[in-house]
């Protein structure tokens, strides 16, 4: 059965956290829940400091872990690293880490190909199977996969990375069927263009992406539910519209 309550404070880790939506989803739980303990996983380790400062000024207890979220013996000793500081397991795991290279079908080399998987599908398979026994054994936590729109849906010019998303979305409704009555919560993210540093240069006006602030917002406010109430999926478009 769900457990209706949470240990507290809250502890979220966060891959990708660095910059961008992952930054906007830590400080936005830092704001959103005092005292909140938060993982912060990325490869910048600057970054990371940086993030984690302005998540401790909020009140949170927020520590960075460097860590490529695509090696698989580096993510094996991440839930050691967060265990040794935290002394427990997360209760919600945010796979957030990914990667844009925007190419056609026809452009898109086998490197192309094999980074967008790595970066967008491997590194979320990978943390999700770290950090699983322990929620399962625990009975109660929230599995959020930051997907995209392209992972509902083709869009040109982007196929490497639709097809990795497309793998996301389908790995978050695999996992959700295998962990049904669990206790466990699987939710899918699908938002379109948000004003992210992979937008810098394009010439793309700001007033038709998304804020990563309200984006996380979303995010935030969705693993606040009630334990027996689960978003399954969650599309996001900019209000002008998709371009």
């Amino acid at each position: 059965m769900p457990k209706t309550t949470r240990p507290r404070p809250l502890l979220v880790l966060i891959t990708g956290a660095s910059q961008g939506l992952g930054e906007a989803l830590a400080l936005a739980y830092a704001k959103r829940h005092p005292g909140a303990k938060l993982a912060l996983v990325a490869r910048n380790a600057a970054n990371l400091e940086a993030v984690a400062e302005r998540c401790a000024r909020l009140g949170a207890d927020a520590h960075g872990f460097v860590c490529d979220a695509t090696d698989d013996a580096a993510v094996s000793r991440l839930p050691a690293a967060v265990s040794k500081i935290f002394r427990r397991a997360p209760d919600i795991v945010i796979n957030n880490a990914g990667r844009f290279t925007p190419a056609t079908f026809a452009d898109t080399t086998a490197a192309i190909f094999d980074d967008m998987i790595a970066a967008n599908l491997r590194s979320a398979w990978l943390v999700t199977r770290a950090f699983l026994p322990a929620l399962q054994t625990r009975g109660a936590g929230d599995l959020v996969f930051i997907s995209s729109i392209c992972g509902e849906t083709g869009l040109p010019g982007c196929a490497a990375y639709t097809m990795a998303k497309h793998g996301l979305t389908g790995l978050a409704a695999a996992l959700r069927a295998e962990t049904k009555g669990s206790g466990l919560r699987v939710l899918a993210i699908h938002p379109g263009a948000i004003e992210t540093p992979i937008w810098k240069g394009s010439g793309v006006p700001s007033a038709r992406l998304m804020t990563p602030a309200s984006v996380a917002e979303a995010v935030v406010a969705l693993t606040a539910l009630d334990a027996n109430t689960v978003a399954e999926t969650l599309t996001l478009r900019p209000g002008p519209g998709d371009f």
